[in-house]
């Protein structure tokens, strides 16, 4: 920048008037680089002003000690502004190393083989800049088997993070403790009411899975239901028997959820996921065909499968997510 608007000066001699653009150098200095680059752009614009004042013969007047402190002006306000961003650039690298952390414990990665089981998990947040939000997921090895959870917050914010983290945390505990879904929904369902105060509600999806006997157990409270492909592609939905009020809510009466089975034989897939998934819409404004396009997951690896139907999510609301979407699948391995 500076260079042509010396080329423009000795082009157009004194008379021209480019003399001052040269502080376009440090000015744009100031926007990308730090303040030392921004001070040393100022410094030769400074070099380059004076030699071309000197040139034109514009110090015999006002109009070269003007363009001096043009430059000058320009190189200092240009330095601050460096620094200031320099500073809130630093100050959002922490933030983000927090939030990273947070994430490493909110959605920690779950096992790849857990109980006869090929695990993998997704998470897209409606937020370019979050990696958290409301949707959460878990899966643990218990004693009663194999033991999983997906489930949504309602709201967005820390308050749903911090809803979310609570019910993961009394899940990871009570998963090893409590000898049936029902025992452990009651437990989950304390938790919300008793935090969220009748703020907040979260439907969420319970299910335990039985490799050897090839049976997966459901309760639902008040989620989508899961999706399980079989393994001649076939897809089914695995919806409860009564559509129970989310967890948080139980105060307020309605049926209580009630587990119900489904059968789950090697080779079958069980897709669990939020209505980030379903609720994505494309530019007419049909909603995702999840259960259509559930053999995208049909692939060697799981994990290859889940972001293949992942990207097939993001493609078809043709632009950014209106809400999280969380993805758990598990795939019963062939023996």
């Amino acid at each position: 920048m500076m260079a042509v608007v010396a080329g423009m000066d000795l082009t157009a001699g004194p008379e021209g008037g480019f003399l001052p653009l040269v502080a376009l150098g440090p000015a744009f200095a100031g926007l990308i680089g730090t303040w030392r680059r921004t001070a040393l752009m100022g410094a030769l614009a400074l070099l380059l002003c004076a030699g071309l004042g000197m040139y034109d013969g514009l110090f015999d007047t006002r109009r070269g000690y003007t363009a001096m402190a043009s430059v000058a002006g320009v190189t200092v306000a240009g330095a601050l502004a460096a620094g200031s961003r320099m500073r809130r650039e630093a100050e959002l690298a922490g933030v983000r190393s927090i939030a990273e952390v947070a994430q490493s414990v909110l959605q920690r990665p779950v096992p790849r083989h857990v109980g006869g089981l090929r695990a993998a998990a997704s998470y897209t947040s409606a937020a370019a800049e979050s990696r958290i939000g409301g949707d959460l997921y878990e899966v643990v090895a218990s004693p009663y088997g194999v033991r999983v959870i997906i489930g949504d917050v309602q709201g967005k914010g820390l308050a749903a993070v911090e809803t979310a983290a609570s019910v993961l945390g009394v899940f990871r505990e009570a998963a090893y403790d409590e000898p049936d879904l029902t025992a452990l929904a009651a437990r989950l369902e304390r938790t919300v009411a008793r935090e969220a105060d009748g703020e907040k509600f979260v439907t969420a999806v319970l299910a335990e899975i039985h490799t050897e006997q090839g049976v997966a157990v459901f309760l639902n409270c008040g989620h989508p239901p899961p999706v399980i492909v079989r393994a001649d592609g076939s897809v089914d939905l695995a919806g409860p028997p009564v559509h129970a009020l989310p967890l948080g809510l139980g105060a307020h009466g309605g049926e209580p959820p009630r587990t119900y089975r489904s059968d789950l034989a090697p080779g079958d897939q069980l897709l669990l996921y939020t209505d980030g998934v379903t609720e994505a819409r494309d530019a007419d404004g049909a909603f995702y065909p999840l259960r259509e396009r559930a053999g995208l997951l049909c692939t060697a690896e799981a994990e290859e499968g889940l972001e293949a139907l992942r990207e097939d999510v993001v493609n078809h609301a043709d632009g950014p997510l209106h809400d999280d979407a969380a993805m758990l699948l598990l795939r019963h391995r062939r023996r």
